[in-house]
Order: C-alpha cells, then sequence, then structure tokens
C-alpha cells in the first residue's frame, strides 16, 4: 500500500509553510497480481494441436480366397519418381500390354484435375499409389493430400513391381 512519510519541518523567517510529504508505492501486490494473470492466462491457453492423416488400413485376408482381384477398368495407377516427378496412367501394368504413362505436375490442373475427372467417370475407381524408392515422403504426403481434396475413397500404396520400375526408368523419372 501507500504511504506517506513525513520530514519535519521548522518555522523559517517566521513564515508558516506546509510540510513536504513524499509518498512511497509498494509495488509487492501489482507483481502478485501480474503473476497471477500471467499463470492463468498460460495455463487456460489451449495450444496448437497437431494436426493428423487418418489412415485405414484393411485386415489381411486369411486365405486367397477372401481376396478381390481388380480389375483394369477400375484402376488408376500414380508414380512417385524422384526430383519432385509424378506420373500417373489408366489401368493396371502387367508389363506386356503398352501404358500411356503421363507427367504430371503437383497444381490443381495437374494430378489433382486428372484423378478428379477419373473419380468422377467411375465411382468404382481405385486410385494405386506406387512410390519409387527414390521418391521423397513429402512427395507421398502431397498424394494422399490430393485424395483427401479430390475426394476419392478407394486408394492404396502398393509397393512399385519391376513392370512399373522400366516404365518409369524408361520415362527418365527415376
Amino acid at each position: 500500500m501507500a504511504e506517506v512519510q513525513q520530514q519535519g519541518g521548522g518555522e523559517e523567517g517566521g513564515k508558516k509553510r506546509a510540510k513536504k510529504m513524499s509518498t512511497r508505492i509498494d509495488m509487492t501486490p501489482m507483481v502478485d497480481l501480474g503473476f497471477l494473470l500471467l499463470t492463468f492466462f498460460v495455463m487456460t491457453t489451449t495450444l496448437a494441436k497437431p494436426q493428423t492423416m487418418e489412415i485405414n488400413m484393411p485386415v489381411k485376408p486369411k486365405d486367397d480366397a477372401d481376396r478381390n482381384e481388380l480389375k483394369a477398368s477400375n484402376a488408376f495407377t500414380i508414380l512417385i519418381g524422384d526430383n519432385d516427378k509424378v506420373y500417373y496412367y489408366k489401368g493396371l501394368n502387367n508389363g506386356t500390354d503398352p501404358v500411356d504413362l503421363i507427367e504430371s505436375d503437383w497444381s490443381k490442373n495437374g494430378i489433382r484435375k486428372a484423378v478428379l475427372e477419373s473419380t468422377q467417370a467411375n465411382p468404382n475407381l481405385v486410385v494405386l499409389i506406387k512410390p519409387d524408392e527414390t521418391s521423397t515422403y513429402k512427395n507421398v504426403v502431397d498424394v494422399l493430400d490430393e485424395m483427401t481434396i479430390t475426394s476419392t475413397k478407394k486408394y492404396a500404396i502398393v509397393p512399385m513391381d519391376n513392370a512399373d520400375a522400366t516404365l518409369l526408368t524408361e520415362k527418365g523419372g527415376r
């Protein structure tokens, strides 16, 4: 609190002067209040929550009888190469039939447009994402983001086979 200190003042030359009083303010309660408010706001503030991507993995079938084969007409394959390169083709690559591999980019008119047009044309479409061993984790996450943006319900990350690796090497994406 504040306290007033009095100084002794005598009479000088017959005049009476008002006594000069100095004030001193005790700042301890104000500092305590400041720390209480600071503690309150730090404890009640919500920190930034990490953003996670939910991936539901299917249960492996116990035997091959439960396994469903994918038709080539319902397949859309995305190949992820090195140096941020992305390619796609419609159908499956069995290694004998020629495949029309198309190079794309990460823009909204690139892979996103191709996936969106294909999924709208065929609601049973399954997108196969095949990252190469030289592709980056960021590119895989970018493709998964594109699946979320285009509302693609059926997609899978599968290992790249020899036929796709050969196709990618011929195109220069490796």
